[in-house]
């Protein structure tokens, strides 16, 4: 692997999992939430991950299956076998963020959606709101570790793939900096720890990217690298399904979300036309 990919992949992966501090910072200086802004934008980030699962990742991944298996069974039955591993990678993506999200205590999910005006009413410097923002910190750093591994492959194999990925995940991680940041701020009366806290649950992305590179880079196959891709794409699904359209919907009304879906989509599949 070339020095230059993976500074290029980690860099995505810092980015996207940095902007949990975009949206600490934004905390900071709104008295409310733009709802409507972070429905539409969820959306987008929605269309982009589902649309690039589906029609790129997954192809990669099984083209990439087919390398190894049409040698060792000629190109029909390879082709077939790939097929079967692909969907099978693909579901076990889907399976590890279901027990990953199902594990997570729901108060303290960062599923559940938190606006700033809410929290403000609660008052200052409660036991209660520095919980809630340390747990809530806790839970979006678990979520972040495949995240982080999921931008970081995608960085490795295609830049036209792994740039709208990280934008899409950077997009997803501002509500959950607001997630953190505000309870931990106005319950402790300090917006720097509210920040720190919010900044450092994002290096779970970085981290989750070293450990994959770490771990399984010096293994790293045409087999490993069809598997891994088509569970990224797995885990990408299951987020967009589980997390950002219903947060999305929950945000704004239901039609700015399905706009964004649609926006992230068609985006997404001009980009990928345009460095055909």
């Amino acid at each position: 692997m070339e020095n230059g990919n993976f500074w290029l992949a980690f860099g995505l992966t810092v980015f996207a999992g940095l902007s949990t501090g975009i949206g600490s910072a934004l905390a900071f200086f709104a008295k409310g939430t733009n709802t409507r802004f972070l429905s539409l934008s969820l959306g987008f980030s929605a269309g982009v991950m589902v649309y690039v699962s589906f029609v790129e990742i997954l192809q990669k991944a099984r083209e990439s299956l087919i390398v190894e298996y049409a040698g060792r069974f000629g190109m029909d039955h390879g082709e077939k076998v790939a097929s079967w591993y692909t969907v099978l990678a693909f579901f076990t993506g889907i399976l590890i963020i279901a027990v990953i999200d199902k594990l997570i205590p729901s108060l303290e999910n960062p599923h559940e959606i938190r606006r700033v005006e809410d929290v403000i009413r609660t008052g200052k410097k409660d036991p209660r709101l520095v919980r809630m923002g340390l747990f809530t910190a806790l839970a979006i750093a678990i979520h972040n570790f495949p995240e982080g591994i999921a931008t970081f492959i995608a960085g490795l194999s295609d830049t036209s793939i792994a740039i709208p990925i990280a934008v899409a995940i950077a997009i997803h991680n501002i509500p959950e900096g607001i997630a953190v940041s505000v309870p931990i701020s106005y319950g402790t009366g300090s917006k720097k720890r509210g920040f720190i806290l919010s900044f450092l649950s994002g290096l779970a992305e970085p981290v989750g990217a070293l450990l994959a590179y770490f771990i399984l880079m010096p293994f790293l196959s045409p087999v490993l690298f069809g598997f891994l891709f088509a569970g990224v794409a797995g885990i990408m699904v299951f987020i967009s399904i589980d997390e950002l359209l219903p947060t999305a919907r929950e945000y704004g009304l239901h039609h700015h979300s399905v706009y964004g879906f649609v926006a992230g989509m068609a985006i997404m599949a001009l980009s990928l036309l345009f460095f055909i």
